[in-house]
């Protein structure tokens, strides 16, 4: 797991609970800022798989050669 990865599942664990708080209190803005941190996360885990996986491919590759 690379950094970015844990980024992504801390941001997105981070905008899980913003958006819970905001719905018990009843406060629209934080759930939309607990619904924006969930989306940045999912986009930076996506960005740490991508990574993961070229660097899995990079060294298949140099395994093979």
């Amino acid at each position: 797991m690379n950094k970015d990865q844990v980024k992504g599942k801390i941001d997105n664990l981070k905008g899980r609970a913003k958006e819970a708080a905001g719905a018990l209190a009843g406060d629209k803005k934080t759930q939309a800022e607990g619904a924006a941190d969930r989306f940045k996360g999912a986009v930076q885990k996506k960005v740490g798989d991508i990574k993961h996986d070229v660097a899995r491919s990079i060294e298949k590759d140099d395994d093979e050669s």
